[in-house]
């Protein structure tokens, strides 16, 4: 494909030099910069891509996209456009071969419940006979092809070369998490979404985003900018969850109809005579298409608010209701989303990825619905993170467990200790006994909490503790298999640890 072909549909563009060059692939990472490849100079909150244009120009690259003239490369063709980011992603999925142009594409957004809905709208996808490729949190896959993921949501060069690769695999639809920070960093300009979800607005990321307003700002652009009805997919639909507090402005920004779900209220989608058990939910689902009964593997009220989402959705596309019934039937679990842990101590593990005050207190919230005995919760807080919610997460812990135990998550460059002084100063208010590991050595007999700062040292302490009936939940890494320390990246698996030490195998 050459220069003039990717730019010829972008607004705005100011050209230099020979645009018939051919460009054999894109990329905005100097490193990566080879004979034939357009370089993109992107303005970052660290770097500057203008100033890796010589570098990318020395490694043979093509041809330049930049924002600053100034920055302009000698002797090679460069094209100026007004923002570097959203003509990348453009660009990019030309270049692919515009492959969400043609097939549904349904991107969620929000703090909670992204991967779980995903999976669900995959089921649903499937039993209708439009088999879906996701992208989200922990891989982008299809059948046997799956490619990792390096972010939620990847640079648009990444993001469209996968649609190209799933698509070609046979993927006859894509399901895909959309973050905050991809749609501020315009990682999805150039992608052609049939249905959007917003499924809650709680406090993450804000060492990005500095403010919940922003937060908003940023999720906000998926609903009022992205799902415009175009030439190429006019029937644009939102999804909106109006249980959460933010819902109705979203649903007020949003560009395109939209369909509303909640458990509360009038609801487009919602749900009559639940029951709630450890074996799941069972209800019944009212939609604009009509109503069908269900019963879900899933438990508690934040995976039914994930079920009303994954509904929308398929009622958004006009999916037969049969369908989404069977794919919320038959959708199984999702790595470290509520995992259990098998043992022959008759403790019910969990493995959850809750790692926000808002998901730990869902997750909680369940647990106590269908506890029949005391309920035991491990977690941390990520290093280099928003620390404003550590004390926030040590709160809710505590509060809502019999014993909380607080250890360290990804510390990363942090210190740990430092880490855990800012979550136990959420528990100490509590009045709740702060045990000692001394003490603990023949178990607990009232609630409280202590710290741990070696999470394998802390899991073995969590399934030592627990007796028959228990439920013991290890919070905050969830799928994850390794953890940060420092710098490095070191294999460490929450499941696989606490089976270890169920089999007392732990040293």
């Amino acid at each position: 494909m050459t220069l003039r072909e990717l730019i010829e549909k972008l607004p705005d563009t100011e050209t230099h030099g020979d645009t018939s060059i051919p460009i054999s692939s894109l990329t905005c990472d100097s490193r990566a910069a080879m004979p034939g490849v357009l370089f993109f100079a992107l303005r970052g909150s660290q770097t500057d891509g203008h100033c890796y244009i010589e570098k990318a120009v020395a490694a043979g690259a093509a041809a330049v996209v930049l924002e600053d003239a100034a920055f302009a490369p000698a002797g090679l063709p460069w094209v100026k456009v007004p923002d570097g980011r959203a003509a990348m992603g453009h660009m990019a999925a030309l270049f692919n071969g515009d492959p969400t142009a043609t097939v549904p594409l349904i991107g969620i957004t929000g703090t909670n419940g992204k991967t779980t809905t995903t999976y669900l709208i995959e089921a649903i996808l499937a039993a209708a006979g439009q088999p879906a490729a996701v992208l989200g949190t922990i891989s982008y896959r299809f059948g046997a092809t799956a490619i990792q993921a390096s972010h939620t949501t990847p640079e648009s060069t990444e993001l469209q070369s996968a649609f190209r690769k799933l698509a070609e695999a046979g993927a006859q639809s894509f399901v895909m998490e959309v973050s905050s920070h991809a749609l501020e960093q315009r990682r999805v300009d150039g992608c052609h979404f049939d249905v959007g979800i917003f499924s809650n607005l709680t406090r993450d990321h804000l060492d990005y985003h500095g403010t919940m307003e922003s937060y908003l700002e940023a999720k906000s652009r998926f609903f009022s900018e992205l799902l415009r009805p175009t030439q190429e997919k006019p029937r644009r639909r939102a999804a909106v969850n109006m249980d959460d507090p933010y819902g109705e402005e979203i649903a007020r920004r949003s560009a395109c109809p939209v369909i509303t779900f909640g458990i509360k209220g009038n609801c487009d989608v919602r749900p009559t005579a639940v029951t709630s058990s450890v074996n799941g939910i069972r209800a019944t689902m009212k939609t604009p298409a009509g109503e069908f009964e269900f019963a879900s593997r899933l438990l508690g009220r934040f995976n039914l608010s994930n079920i009303l989402a994954a509904t929308a959705a398929g009622v958004a596309l006009e999916l037969p209701l049969p369908a989404i019934r069977y794919g919320i039937e038959n959708h199984t679990t999702v790595p470290g989303r509520m995992e259990r842990v098998e043992n022959s101590r008759d403790v019910t593990c969990l493995v959850d990825y809750a790692h926000t005050g808002d998901a730990l207190e869902n997750v909680l919230a369940t647990l106590k619905e269908i506890a029949t005995g005391r309920i035991i919760t491990l977690f941390g807080c990520g290093g280099d993170r928003d620390n404003g919610k550590r004390p926030i997460m040590g709160r809710i812990a505590a509060t809502m467990s019999d014993l909380a135990i607080a250890t360290s998550d990804n510390p990363r460059t942090e210190d740990p200790s430092a880490i855990l002084k800012q979550v136990k100063a959420g528990m100490t208010p509590l009045g709740l006994r702060e045990y000692r590991l001394e003490e603990l050595a023949g178990g607990f007999t009232e609630r409280g909490f202590t710290v741990v700062e070696n999470r394998h040292e802390a899991i073995r302490l969590a399934i030592r503790l627990a007796l028959p009936g228990d439920i013991v939940l290890l919070a905050g890494k969830g799928h994850e298999d390794y953890q940060i320390v420092g710098t490095v990246r070191q294999h460490f698996d929450d499941r696989e640890e606490a089976a270890a030490a169920f089999a007392g195998e732990c040293k």
